[in-house]
């Protein structure tokens, strides 16, 4: 058994009003995904096999699902129960699950789904083999390998289900701030069989490392399928083996020992790649263009190759997709959509056109995306500082870089989204604000580099989110009352949705803990064995989120040898039914943006949490209390 369960809370719910979601999309006129029934099946045990499947927005309150197992049908899962079953069935052999939805009292064809379990499938997880790239030596004459680094989903093939497009970062990839070679860094999509569709390599000029590479996945033109978009240069090889640009040229910086291996002059393109094929369908300069490198802080690149990236409904119809430099000082963003035959440049922000001068050096690690102001557009909250929707300034806190924030609805009785980030400053600490205006709610201040933050609902007692940091001495509600000192053993890197309850779960290296809120303490109750967090300190998986199977969420994390990913999924029984969070925009996005920089986990457009009441995405609590 490689996933060890250890505990599970069943919660109790708590009364209070609550709004179905703070945003104002016309879901009727937004573009969305064309998403598929996403049954998986996989092996608890030797003689039970849990099956998990989507309850769609599109599906009646009253669908009832029928489960078959090669053909045979073996439970009828009724429409007020969790889109969840547990088969009790010793196979030998490959195995066929399928469900059909029942809307009154007859099977619909409609959107059915079915996932073939594997003979001799491993126990707890979905394993994805991988084809690792070949080791390689630099010009110093160092050795390098790969790893198993960010992943994204997207519907490449229009099947209605997910692929993963995966980075490989080589073992000597390096922080902006550090000088030295690195290996080329590669782009893989695989279907979750293990089946690799594609491989783009990025090539010798562009530079490995968490800030430089941005892989935005996501259907831009609406024809069900998604596309890829990422920063390139000369000598990049797309997936069909075509060559963008010079491939003979070389601009990485030789000897000095100053700025070896850096990357300080030549070409930077941005290209748009078939999602099935992995074929480059246009390059473009990149934009924001890199001009003088003193213009951005220093003359190293350290400042100037500091990328971000995002999808947005600008328009509040048509995702676009979002590239950004910069945010220690100048920063720019340049919104682009895609038709299905070109780019088009939407509008550019640049904090350096007189008026933008408070939003210099306010932008994070990350960004997160979503409509703040209720206009039904989104808008992108870059740090300390917002980018309404048109690509004008919305406001700057002028609080200046961090490293981590969340955005969501924090509780049912707050007006709006808000925003807990952390600050580098030294003063200012950890802050939470309305996301629309920036003001700020309350503040724990502190005389220290405050590099990490968390929101998640925890705790029962108090209505909403609870919010910590490194710096905020405990655990605080919305009301800015510290609710518990001891801060032992909390995380602050990730979360997920993973028990059967409507609290959240924190994600941290390879293990799941649950926070015990009678006793204050964090209860480990699932770990992934022979498996490796990425990122250092930050010690996420490769992705979170809700990638296949009902409401919750999944973990997509490496092998400790580097030659397979495996995708954990909750074996925790539901008795909720939710439409997949995947309907959401502000969640889907905030997956697509995960692994830009440093990895932020999931959160949706909406409050969801134990003081859900009425009728909720699908789910009425009144009648089923």
């Amino acid at each position: 058994m490689k996933i060890k369960i250890i505990s599970c809370f069943i919660i109790a719910l708590l009364l209070s009003t609550t709004l179905q979601s703070q945003a104002v999309y016309n879901m009727g006129e937004m573009q969305k995904e064309k998403l598929g029934r996403g049954v998986v099946a996989l092996r608890e045990n030797p003689s039970e096999v849990v099956i998990s499947w989507r309850y769609l927005s599109s599906d009646p309150e009253s669908t009832a699902f029928n489960i078959y197992r090669d053909g045979k049908k073996i439970a009828e899962v009724p429409a007020n129960a969790g889109t969840f079953y547990k088969d009790s069935y010793q196979a030998t052999m490959a195995t066929t699950y399928t469900v059909i939805p029942v809307v009154d009292n007859k099977e619909s064809a409609l959107l059915t789904g079915s996932y073939t379990l594997p003979a001799n499938a491993p126990q707890g997880y979905i394993n994805i083999p991988l084809i690792r790239p070949a080791d390689g030596i630099t010009l110093a004459g160092e050795q390098y390998d790969y790893s198993p680094n960010d992943a994204s989903i997207g519907d490449v093939d229009g099947d209605g289900e997910y692929e993963i497009i995966l980075k490989w970062n080589p073992s000597n990839a390096h922080d902006n701030a550090h000088d030295g070679y690195t290996g080329n860094v590669f782009i893989d999509c695989y279907k979750l069989s293990g089946q690799r569709l594609w491989q783009i390599d990025l090539g010798k000029n562009i530079r490995a490392g968490a800030h430089y590479t941005q892989v935005m996945v996501y259907d831009l033109d609406g024809d069900n399928r998604a596309e890829v978009v990422i920063k390139t240069s000369d000598g990049t090889v797309d997936g069909t083996g075509k060559v963008i640009g010079d491939a003979n040229a070389d601009y990485r910086e030789p000897g000095n020992p100053k700025n070896q291996g850096r990357i300080l002059t030549g070409n930077e393109y941005l290209t748009i790649f078939n999602g099935e094929t992995g074929a480059a369908m246009q390059t473009i300069d990149y934009m924001p263009a890199r001009g003088r490198l003193e213009d951005w802080g220093d003359a190293r690149a350290n400042r100037s190759d500091r990328y971000l990236a995002a999808i947005a409904y600008l328009d509040g119809v048509k995702p676009s997709v979002v590239m950004c430099r910069g945010y220690y000082t100048r920063a720019v963003l340049a919104a682009y959509d895609w038709d299905g035959k070109e780019l088009t440049q939407k509008w550019v922000f640049d904090s350096n056109t007189p008026g933008n001068g408070d939003y210099a050096g306010q932008g994070n690690h990350n960004l997160r995306v979503g409509d703040v102001d209720g206009d039904g557009c989104d808008e992108i909250v870059y740090g300390q500082c917002t980018i309404n929707n048109d690509g004008t300034g919305l406001y700057s806190t002028k609080m200046g870089h961090g490293d981590a924030m969340h955005l969501t609805q924090f509780a049912p009785s707050m007006s709006g989204l808000q925003v807990w980030s952390c600050h580098e400053n030294k003063k200012d600490g950890t802050t939470f604000r309305d996301a629309a205006t920036g003001e700020i709610l309350f503040q724990i201040p502190c005389p220290e580099d405050v590099g990490r933050c968390m929101a998640a609902d925890i705790d029962p007692n108090h209505e909403g989110l609870e919010m910590w940091s490194w710096g905020s001495g405990g655990i605080y509600n919305v009301k800015g009352e510290l609710i518990n000192e001891n801060m032992v053993g909390l995380p602050t890197n990730m979360a997920v949705w993973w028990t059967g309850d409507l609290m959240r779960e924190l994600l941290d290296k390879n293990f799941i803990t649950k926070y015990d809120w009678e006793q204050g303490v964090c209860n480990r109750i699932a770990e992934f064995e022979d498996c490796l967090s990425n990122n250092g300190t930050k010690a996420n998986p490769c992705l979170q989120g809700d990638i296949v199977g009902d409401w919750r969420e999944e973990v997509l994390i490496r092998t400790e040898d580097n030659n397979s990913l495996r995708l954990y999924v909750s074996p925790i029984n539901t008795d909720y039914r939710f439409y997949t969070f995947l309907e959401d925009p502000v969640y889907r996005i905030s997956i697509a943006t995960q692994g830009v920089a440093y990895n932020q986990p999931t959160q949706p457009g909406f409050y969801f949490g134990p003081d859900l009441t009425g009728s909720f995405r699908g789910y009425n609590f009144d009648k089923k209390k």
